[in-house]
């Protein structure tokens, strides 16, 4: 970890996003865990939690924006491939907008802009 880092990056679990979970266990039963103070980033680095995001627009070090790019391809892919599944809870009609959603957000990662 450099302290002269001046990056955003992101999770290496960026599609499986912990704040998310933290947010629906805290409605759900009233708990907060509490959320990491170091996280390993998609480029590698271990970096303070407040240095990361999951927003595309956010993310400013590039081998982040390209792990996250393919982080969200690969859950789109998975996702849909599971929905075909023999005794799947998840129909191929659910998985659509599901897939789509991170098509698109990895096509946000994918742009030079962050």
């Amino acid at each position: 970890m450099d302290g002269n880092d001046p990056h955003i990056h992101v999770e290496s679990t960026v599609v499986h996003d912990h704040g998310a979970v933290r947010n629906v266990i805290t409605s759900t039963f009233g708990l907060a865990a509490d959320l990491p103070t170091i996280v390993t980033t998609g480029c590698g680095l271990r970096v303070p939690y407040a240095m990361t995001s999951p927003r595309p627009d956010r993310v400013t070090c590039l081998a982040c924006r390209e792990h996250a790019r393919l982080a969200h391809l690969r859950f789109a892919e998975d996702v849909e491939r599971l929905s075909r599944m023999p005794g799947s809870i998840v129909s191929t009609d659910q998985a659509e907008p599901v897939a789509a959603r991170h098509r698109d957000l990895a096509e946000k990662f994918s742009d030079a802009e962050g």
